[in-house]
């Protein structure tokens, strides 16, 4: 049994639509829909996007997706009351090829004044990660993502020290020694730009990476390098944070995982975690009870933002969980 639907109005004729129906040598079009029988959804696919808010939105996305015979699986939206931006993240069966699937998109994402993205559920994420002197988050990185629970690829890691190069070696990942001088800053960027180009890194990762990025390179990471600071931002900026807060007395000490700005540790959040503290812990206990909650909001940053669910809103962030 077959449907036919007219084309929705941002599409620029009115036609009638056949049953999309897969080929050997591609397919002819996005307006193709519409019954598809349910072994054919083999392929997953995820679209975020954010846009002016209006109304239509969600309709349009949706109409758009029915085109290509697609299968929505899961759909969140936020319309924030505070900046007038609507976002949201679907995920998707079909069995149109990809091209198709943008093909259909392309249109609504135009009316709308969208930005948006349409990836492959399951493709990993190229990521680099840089560390100091310190390996918790740095192996909890590397555990997690061995393990199967985080969706990436690390296929270098760097840092400006030679005390984790073995922690590297034992997970057989390629170990970039790079050190940092006020003299030498430049020609270390340099160095890391040509390592995210060789390698086509998506995502860099600041595991507690203790040198101050450029600002020039803070721009070009924009949304796509993620720190964990050591403490619960805004609270306790720059260095010894654990030490800042036992001087306050505080009785929650935590870590943020934010994306990398030119403002030093004051990107958009994407994940916290406290735990309490009492007054009879020393500095020291700090520093050791926080680096368990380090590891794991660092993690849980870096799934959301490899599975796509986090999305920019100024110097905040839409986190789809």
């Amino acid at each position: 049994m077959v449907f036919v639907i007219a084309a929705p109005w941002w599409l620029a004729t009115q036609r009638q639509l056949r049953p999309f129906q897969p080929t050997k040598t591609g397919t002819r079009g996005a307006g193709r829909l519409l019954r598809v029988n349910q072994e054919q959804l083999n392929q997953a696919y995820v679209v975020t996007l954010s846009c002016p808010d209006r109304p239509g939105i969600v309709h349009a996305v949706a109409g758009a997706l029915l085109v290509a015979g697609c299968n929505i699986m899961d759909s969140q939206q936020y319309g924030s009351p505070s900046t007038g931006n609507f976002f949201m993240r679907v995920e998707v069966t079909t069995a149109a090829p990809k091209s198709e699937l943008r093909a259909a998109l392309e249109p609504v994402a135009e009316a709308f004044s969208m930005q948006w993205n349409l990836d492959t559920v399951g493709d990993k994420v190229r990521t680099l990660v840089m560390a100091s002197t310190s390996a918790h988050c740095l192996n909890d990185l590397l555990f997690q993502q061995r393990s199967g629970t985080l969706p990436i690829e690390i296929p270098a890691i760097v840092s400006n020290h030679q005390d984790l190069a073995g922690l590297a070696e034992f997970y057989g990942i390629p170990f970039h020694y790079i050190p940092v001088t006020r003299d030498t800053k430049v020609q270390a960027e340099d160095k890391l730009r040509a390592l995210i180009a060789e390698h086509d890194i998506q995502l860099t990762v600041l595991a507690r990476y203790m040198q101050i990025l450029s600002d020039e390179l803070c721009t070009d990471l924009t949304g796509k390098a993620i720190n964990i600071h050591h403490s619960f931002l805004p609270s306790f900026k720059g260095a010894k944070p654990y030490h800042q807060a036992h001087a306050r007395g505080v009785k929650l000490i935590g870590a943020t995982a934010h994306y990398v700005t030119a403002a030093l540790d004051e990107g958009p959040i994407i994940e916290q975690e406290v735990i309490r503290v009492d007054h009879a812990r020393t500095p020291e206990q700090f520093v050791q009870m926080g680096r368990d909650v380090e590891g794991r909001t660092l993690v849980q940053a870096v799934q959301w933002h490899a599975e796509h669910r986090v999305l920019l809103d100024g110097n905040r962030t839409v986190v789809f969980n």
